[in-house]
């Protein structure tokens, strides 16, 4: 019990040092593709009113002036089939508490274009794009402090945050993989798709983009994890938090999170996740959410998905802002 009060007084001191969060929807150059979406959440002065956000409503004030400067920055990277609000009351969370938070839809693994949802070197290169953006060409960039930027990533996201901390995954690992494991999610979805598992054997291993820029990374259940190895973890250096799951049947145990944990250079900040699933780091779903996609919106028996929220978002603030000193 005094672990919890503690957390949910972590919450009550980052909402009363924040006025309150201004939001703002952006378009990113992304090369000869279409640009990238991306939304913005910052610290602003400017009275806060309900907006929908998706299916989501959340309280900000939209294209708001921001306030403070020497600003850290986070960037978010969602989960496989997501898209830039998928984290949004961890964004709304983080702003209130001082940083400015930006996600990218990360194009071709989004719920409405799998298009290129294998290709993940994809993904940390649009990540690398998004802080250009925000430090080079965001008009309220002289705001933000350089020396100070983090990356949240959840699933597909988390290795995205991971390969751009460093990381240099083997995608020939996953035939192998699959081979001694058929029943997994991964390996099903692969065979389902009609996709031969030997595709990651074709992957040069310099196509993975880094972004020295970030400094501190959270990242929770993050997919992949087998195919990094202690050698393709070497050049990790930021400081990491690591989030797991006890009870992830999307990712199992002990494949995806604790290869991470335990082949990093510099140990992780590692936390246990009684009882939750792997999408249970995702928002609580509103009700047609819910009724429309319940692999991702229901929660075991017993584990209140909003009550953890509020800790977790807490703790991700708390880890951020002890990081980014």
């Amino acid at each position: 019990m005094l672990i919890v009060a503690v957390l949910l007084g972590l919450v009550a001191g980052a909402l009363a040092r924040a006025a309150g969060v201004g939001f703002q929807k952006v378009d990113i150059p992304n090369g000869a593709e279409p640009p990238l979406a991306a939304g913005i959440w910052y610290p602003t002065d400017a009275p806060a009113t309900p907006h929908a956000l998706g299916g989501a409503t959340q309280t900000v004030a939209a294209d708001a002036p921001i306030a403070g400067n020497h600003l850290p920055l986070v960037v978010l990277s969602h989960g496989g089939g997501g898209w830039y609000g998928a984290h949004y009351d961890t964004a709304l969370a983080l702003a209130r508490a001082g940083f400015v938070t930006a996600a990218v839809s990360h194009a071709g693994d989004t719920f409405d274009d799998q298009s290129h949802v294998l290709e993940l070197w994809r993904r940390p290169a649009q990540l690398d794009r998004l802080v250009d953006y925000m430090l080079d060409d965001w008009p309220e960039r002289e705001r933000l402090d350089a020396d100070r930027i983090g990356a949240f990533g959840f699933s597909n996201g988390g290795f995205t945050v991971l390969v751009a901390a460093g990381g240099i995954p083997d995608l020939s690992k996953i035939a192998p993989f699959c081979e001694v494991h058929p029943d997994h999610d991964l390996c099903d979805a692969l065979r389902h798709a009609s996709v031969d598992v030997h595709f990651g054997a074709h992957v040069p291993a310099g196509v993975w983009v880094h972004d020295a820029r970030i400094k501190a990374v959270v990242i929770a259940a993050p997919s992949f994890g087998f195919a990094f190895g202690r050698a393709g973890l070497g050049r990790v250096r930021a400081a990491l938090q690591l989030w797991s799951a006890a009870d992830d049947r999307h990712q199992p145990h002990p494949w995806y999170d604790e290869p991470v944990r335990d082949d990093l250079p510099r140990a992780a900040d590692y936390r246990l996740v009684a009882n939750a699933g792997h999408y249970d780091f995702l928002p609580p779903c509103d009700t047609r959410l819910a009724r429309l996609r319940p692999q991702i919106c229901d929660s075991a028996p017993g584990f209140d998905r909003a009550a953890f929220h509020q800790r977790f978002n807490a703790e991700v603030v708390r880890s951020f802002e002890a990081m980014l000193r």
